[in-house]
């Protein structure tokens, strides 16, 4: 089963992930502070799934927002959920690696989709494409493994229904493994790929940004004091970035 099949076949429960705690918590809260006030802005929202998150671009104010993904079967979906509740959300099929907007958009999001590549010229062909896709001085954020500081191999996120898995140390090209497991039980993997810290930063350099930093993830006010997001706060496995044009 090649690497589509395999995306398209866990979709069911790919989507059915997105009540896990951790995602409203921490990933979304996350995103949506690297991301503020977005009203009235054209997004782009690269390798979008079922596009849960081009959705709530939309909602938070995006006046146009794309969803790319390259499975056919991804931007169904996400066409068929428009056509549930229509909030004017466009969908591309495409390679996000050769993707190029209409126009330039002044935002591009990128939930988990560069760990997809294997190799630093894929990270920065597709860095470069994200840059080329923004105005001057839009923003490009989104979140990632955490190749800033890879967890400890003993770190567990089991309590919140995600497991990591990777060479301790890892090495560039590794494979980086989640399982996440649903309120029903329902088990998935998710498969990227290591690179390192340097290979990043690098390659956002070389695709022309003039500024990036990493993010360290947050947990939503509502939460603080919760002893229950102790451990993943402690190691956390992802981590956001953001990089200006």
């Amino acid at each position: 089963m090649d690497q589509i099949k395999e995306y398209e076949a866990i979709a069911d429960a790919y989507a059915d992930s997105m009540r896990l705690p951790f995602r409203d918590a921490i990933e979304k809260h996350t995103l949506l502070e690297m991301l503020g006030d977005i009203s009235g802005t054209r997004a782009l929202d690269m390798a979008c799934g079922d596009g849960y998150y081009t959705r709530l671009l939309k909602r938070l104010g995006a006046s146009e927002t794309i969803g790319v993904d390259v499975s056919a079967e991804m931007i169904r979906r996400a066409e068929e959920l428009e056509r549930r509740e229509p909030l004017g959300c466009i969908y591309r099929q495409s390679d996000v690696a050769d993707f190029e907007p209409p126009e330039p958009v002044d935002v591009v999001v990128a939930i988990y989709s560069l760990g997809y590549s294997r190799t630093p010229g894929q990270l920065r062909r597709f860095c470069r494409v994200c840059h080329d896709a923004l105005r001057p001085e839009g923003r490009f954020v989104g979140l990632n493994d955490n190749v800033r500081n890879p967890p400890p191999a003993g770190a567990s996120w089991r309590q919140y229904g995600l497991q990591r898995t990777c060479a301790d140390p890892p090495s560039e090209g590794d494979a980086v493994r989640y399982i996440l497991t649903n309120d029903d039980g329902t088990r998935f993997e998710v498969q990227n790929c290591y690179l390192s810290r340097d290979t990043y930063e690098e390659a956002f350099r070389a695709a022309g940004f003039r500024e990036f930093r990493w993010v360290d993830v947050s947990l939503q006010p509502s939460e603080r004091g919760n002893a229950f997001w102790d451990d993943f706060l402690t190691h956390p496995p992802i981590v956001g970035f953001a990089a200006e044009r």
